[in-house]
Parts: structure tokens; C-alpha cells; sequence
């Protein structure tokens, strides 16, 4: 059996006149996030550790910010692009393991909601998906406020 680990990131604006979207989940809030599409940190940072994993570039390279087909588009689309990839690949997911950081909103009583979602989006158990929720206790961008960070770290298992 080979396996393979990938590490993703992503990093989004808090911005007024946006739906907050985290891990496919719409989150009540008063803020969304700035971007090309819609911006779902936690699904991008789980895209681009799929994508690192199979050695496929990142979600810019697959996904530009150029191309007008990608304006707006659901994160949830982006991933099943991903999946496709992965599958293609001969890979599939052993566990997911993410971060979310984020002064407000307050996501601890989203994270079953948001690993559910996750779990069905990458088709995988529940217990192979890891959501945790930080805060940057105030320090820097996130913690003034300003936006949302998520990181992902994915396994990947292959029969050879």
C-alpha cells in the first residue's frame, strides 16, 4: 500500500454583502468572505491538500481567479473537481485533519454540522474528519478581526 500526506492553507477577508460559507455549511454571521468564488477557506485549504497530495498544483493553478467561470462558484464544486482528480489518481482518503481560525464567529457550535458536511463532500466516515477551532487570541489580522484561516492535512492511501 503507498500513501501519500498533504498539507493545505487558505487565508480569506471578513467583508460586508457576503454569505459566510465554512466546510459547505452557510454560518449565520453578520460578515462573509472576500473572494473570487465563494470563498470557503476550509474547503480550499482541503482542496489544495488533495491537490498536493497527488502532486496536481494548487487550487490558483486549478481554479484561477481569472477565469470568469469560477466567479462565485460553490466551494462544494471546486472539491467535487478535486475528487475526480484524486479518484483518477487511484487514491483515496484514509482521514482528513483541519484547523479553523477565526476570532468571531464563534464555530464550536457549528463543527459537528461543519465535520458531517465534510465527511459527506469527501464521502468518507465521520470519524475520519477532524474539525478544530482556534482563535488568534487577538494577535495579528485574524485576531483583530479581519478574516479567517484554515489549514487541512490529508492522508491518502493507494493499494499498489
Amino acid at each position: 500500500m503507498s500513501q501519500r500526506i498533504g498539507i493545505g492553507y487558505d487565508i480569506h477577508r471578513l467583508t460586508e454583502d457576503r454569505k459566510l460559507f465554512l466546510g459547505g455549511i452557510e454560518i449565520p454571521y453578520t460578515l462573509g468572505l472576500y473572494g473570487h468564488s465563494d470563498a470557503d477557506v476550509l474547503l480550499h485549504a482541503i482542496c489544495d491538500a488533495l491537490l498536493g497530495a497527488i502532486s496536481a498544483g494548487d487550487i490558483g493553478e486549478n481554479f484561477p481567479d481569472t477565469d470568469p467561470k469560477y466567479h462565485n462558484v460553490s466551494s462544494v464544486e471546486l472539491l467535487d473537481s478535486v475528487m475526480k482528480m484524486m479518484s483518477g489518481s487511484g487514491y483515496r482518503i484514509a482521514n482528513v485533519d483541519t484547523v479553523l481560525i477565526a476570532e468571531e464567529p464563534l464555530i464550536f457550535p457549528f463543527k459537528k454540522k461543519i465535520q458531517a458536511n465534510v465527511a459527506s463532500l469527501l464521502k468518507i466516515n465521520e470519524s475520519c474528519v477532524s474539525i478544530k477551532a482556534k482563535t488568534n487570541e487577538g494577535l495579528d489580522a485574524v485576531g483583530k478581526k479581519e478574516g479567517i484561516v484554515a489549514y487541512a492535512v490529508v492522508l491518502l492511501t493507494k493499494e499498489d
